[in-house]
């Protein structure tokens, strides 16, 4: 599979999965230039899992006192597989700010990465193979059940909230790759966990975790 070279890449203390929305208030200079041209070419960029870092950058002090200016930046690590991030919708509410609604498409994997003087990542990818539809067997029927009986509350939202779904259709109920994806966005866990669920290449096999930390919750798997 041809590989992306000098892919834009946003390190993000969160996990995109394939299908997911992804809303983002961007107004650093690194960020802003990069989604300008992103969204102008109709390309992707890259969203990887932080573990070191913050997302906003922080300028470190300069340790070698006297010598001519230059942009030293905190350090910051993250890991190998991301997703790509579709531009779907983007507004300019006021100068310096944009607001960006994105869908999450294919994993990749992180080749070569490389940090800009101004503190932009870029990275050569490798893209990843689709999930393969994996038809959610009996004894995780429940867990399908239990989201879709969730959407159904989300789609009458309460009065006085914006009623904004945190995911949208096609709803795939029967597919074990999306069923897992929609509910480690939703579930609580900590973002190298669902980071460990995203890079599983068996899509029963991260159902089946989701349905034990589902339980570990509180879910009974029975009904």
């Amino acid at each position: 599979m041809q590989p992306i070279t000098a892919l834009p890449l946003f390190p993000l203390q969160s996990v995109l999965f394939p299908g997911g929305l992804l809303p983002l208030r961007i107004f650093e200079v690194r960020y802003l230039d990069m989604i300008g041209r992103c969204h102008k070419a109709g390309t992707p960029f890259g969203v990887v899992c932080l573990t070191q870092g913050s997302e906003v950058q922080r300028p470190q002090p300069r340790t070698d006192a006297g010598g001519p200016p230059a942009e030293v930046f905190a350090p910051e690590s993250f890991l190998d597989i991301g997703t790509l991030a579709r531009i779907d919708e983007l507004q300019r509410p006021q100068p310096g700010l944009l607001m960006i609604r994105c869908t999450g498409t294919r994993r990749f994997r992180v080749q070569r990465r490389e940090r800009l003087r101004h503190g932009l990542w870029t990275g050569d990818v490798e893209l990843i193979e689709d999930d393969p539809e994996v038809p959610v067997p009996d004894d995780l029927q429940p867990v399908g059940e239990a989201l879709r009986q969730l959407v159904a509350r989300l789609e009458q939202p309460a009065p006085g909230t914006s009623g904004e779904m945190p995911l949208q259709p096609p709803y795939r109920w029967d597919d074990c790759g999306w069923l897992a994806n929609r509910w480690c966005e939703l579930l609580p866990l900590p973002p190298e966990v669902k980071h460990r669920f995203m890079a599983l290449d068996n899509p029963l096999v991260r159902l089946e975790l989701v349905a034990d930390a589902l339980a570990q919750m509180g879910f009974k798997r029975a009904g």
